[in-house]
C-alpha cells in the first residue's frame, strides 16, 4: 500500500521510520527529482502533496511525498476532501504518499474514514513510564536490532536509566554495540553503570518512597527530579499510572479475585507474571490508603495545569501523599 499515515508523540520513532522508507525506497542518484518534502501548515500542502505523488517517477527508484506535521486528519473542507477521493486511489504503486502528526486522528472526520481505507496506519506512542513490562520489551526489540546482549538485569537498569525515552535507548544502545563488538557475553549491570548515563533519580522511585511514607526521601528526589528538568506534568502522570494500577491490584486482591489474568487485564499490566511481585509490595497497604492518592495527585495535577508552582506544588502535595501511608 503506498499510503501511510504515522502518528504519536514519539517524534524520534517517526523519524527513524521516514529514514527507512526513504532507504529503501528512493534511489540515492535520483533523490532530488523523486523526493518531496511539504509542512502540513503550508498553504494548500495537502493537494500539493497529492499533485506530485501522482507525478511519474523520474529515472530510478520509486518516488516518496512527506507530509509533516499534517492537519488532514484533524481538519478538512469538502473541498480538500474531494481532491482526496479522487486522488488516494489513484496513486501509482511506485508512489509512496507519507503522512506524519504527533496529533491523535479525529476518527470522526470523513478524511480520517477515508485514509483509514487506503493508508497504513501506525500508532508511534511512547510508552507510559508506569509501564515497565512494556518499557522491558522494548528495550529487548531494539537491542536484538541493533545486535547487543544485555543479561535481564542489564535490561531493567537501561529501562530505570532512561525510561520511555527512545532517542536516549537508541543512542545507548548504538554505544553499546560498538563496546561489544568482540564480546561473546551478554553485557551486565557494571558495563550499564560505566558506559551509560544511569539516572539514579525517577519518577518511578518518588512514586516508591511515597508509597514508604517516607517523606524526606521524596522530597529530596523531587528536588533532584526538577533540577534535572523533569516536566512536572509528565512526573504527576507518572505517579498517577502508578497509584492507579497499584490500587486496582489490591482492590482486586482484597475482592478476593484470584485469576491473575483478569486483574492484568484490568490493571492494563501486559505480563501477569508481574502479580506475583505486585502482591508481595502491596501486602502492607490497603486498597483504600491506594485509591486515596488519586484525588490528591488530581488536584496536584490541575493546580499544574492552572499554572501553579511546580515545586512548592509537588511539595505540599507529596507530603499529603505520604501522610497516607505514616498512618
Amino acid at each position: 500500500m503506498p499510503i501511510y499515515l504515522l502518528w504519536g508523540e514519539d517524534d524520534f520513532a517517526i523519524t527513524q521510520t521516514v529514514k527507512k522508507k526513504l532507504e529503501t525506497l528512493l534511489d540515492p542518484n535520483w533523490l532530488q527529482f523523486n523526493y518531496d518534502k511539504i509542512y502540513g501548515n503550508e498553504p494548500n500542502a495537502i493537494v500539493k502533496a497529492l499533485n506530485q505523488a501522482i507525478t511519474s517517477v523520474f529515472g530510478m527508484g520509486e518516488r516518496l511525498v512527506w507530509v509533516i506535521n499534517t492537519t488532514i486528519c484533524q481538519e478538512c473542507s469538502e473541498e480538500v476532501f474531494s481532491q482526496l477521493q479522487q486522488t488516494l486511489p489513484a496513486i501509482p504503486q511506485n508512489s509512496h504518499l507519507l503522512l506524519t502528526s504527533s496529533k491523535k486522528p479525529d476518527y470522526r472526520l470523513k478524511s480520517t474514514k477515508l485514509l483509514e481505507k487506503y493508508a497504513e496506519v501506525q500508532e508511534l506512542s511512547l510508552i507510559s513510564p508506569w509501564k515497565t513490562d512494556e518499557l522491558i520489551n522494548q528495550v529487548k526489540r531494539i537491542s536484538q536490532e541493533v545486535g547487543v546482549q544485555l543479561t535481564p538485569q542489564a535490561t531493567e537498569l537501561l529501562v530505570e536509566s532512561i525510561g520511555n525515552n527512545t532517542r536516549k535507548l537508541s543512542y545507548e544502545l548504538e554505544k553499546l554495540s560498538l563496546y561489544s563488538l568482540d564480546q561473546t557475553t551478554p553485557l551486565g549491570t557494571d558495563t550499564i553503570s560505566t558506559l551509560v548515563n544511569v539516572n539514579s533519580q525517577n519518577s518511578l522511585q518518588l512514586a516508591q518512597a511515597i508509597r514508604q511514607g517516607n517523606k524526606g526521601q521524596s522530597l529530596q528526589l523531587i528536588a533532584d527530579l526538577i533540577s534535572q528538568n523533569e516536566p512536572a506534568l509528565k512526573l504527576v502522570a507518572t505517579l498517577v499510572g502508578q497509584f492507579r494500577i497499584w490500587a486496582m491490584v489490591k482492590l482486586y486482591i482484597e475482592s478476593g479475585q484470584k485469576d491473575d489474568k483478569m486483574i492484568a487485564k484490568a490493571a492494563d499490566i501486559t505480563n501477569p507474571k508481574r502479580l506475583y511481585f505486585l502482591r508481595r509490595e502491596l501486602q502492607s497497604f490497603s486498597g483504600q490508603q491506594l485509591l486515596a492518592t488519586l484525588p490528591i495527585l488530581l488536584e496536584l495535577e490541575f493546580s499544574l495545569k492552572r499554572g501553579g508552582d511546580a515545586l512548592a506544588n509537588l511539595q505540599t502535595k507529596t507530603i499529603e501523599l505520604c501522610q497516607i501511608f505514616d498512618r
